[in-house]
């Protein structure tokens, strides 16, 4: 399966792949693939874990379905990682390849949440968005984009000093989203 480049206007196309026109080069941020324009969609963030395997199953309980939704993977350069995280790198930091690693897992977890929606009765698109300003901004942007009618995350819990420390995606979009948002704890 290819996914279009961001950017693409999506609304009357299917299965549109990059090498047939689909808009800008692979710097843009986001990719996606619609069978269709998604209308109000319920927005998954979904990284493979546990806990957005948990809220996937939660939100299953509360939306009538058959409903559009966009499953969304965040992924980040390691560059972009260790910027966040404050650290520096002199030299190389792996590169293109670790790069390149990234984004195709990235795709593949999409793919797989995405099949686990549709599963759950979802009309559902996996994307994939690289973040360059962290997770939670990248999922607030693609929720605004989409106007999603509600954005799904899961909840880690790190414990009170490693999300102290480390920040909590949950927590932040909690207080930043401007949309309704539903948080499962794993199970």
């Amino acid at each position: 399966m290819t996914i279009p480049q961001a950017g693409t206007d999506l609304s009357n196309r299917v299965g549109l792949s990059a090498s047939e026109g689909a808009g800008p080069e692979r710097s843009e941020k986001a990719n996606v693939i619609f069978e269709g324009s998604p209308i109000d969609p319920v927005l998954f963030c979904f990284d493979g874990s546990d806990g957005s395997r948990a809220a996937m199953r939660a939100a299953a309980d509360l939306i009538n379905r058959p409903t559009d939704a966009v499953v969304l993977t965040i992924w980040e350069t390691v560059a972009t990682r260790l910027a966040l995280a404050g650290a520096f790198a002199p030299g190389s930091t792996g590169g293109a390849d670790l790069n390149d690693e990234e984004e195709s897992y990235a795709r593949s977890v999409a793919e797989e949440g995405a099949l686990r929606a549709r599963e759950h009765g979802y009309r559902a698109s996996p994307m994939i968005k690289e973040s360059f300003e962290g997770i939670p901004k990248a999922i607030l942007e693609t929720a605004d984009h989409f106007s999603a009618r509600l954005i799904v995350c899961g909840q880690r819990g790190r414990g009170v000093l490693r999300s102290t420390l480390l920040g909590s995606v949950s927590h932040s979009l909690a207080s930043h989203a401007r949309r309704p948002i539903l948080i499962a704890p794993e199970e």
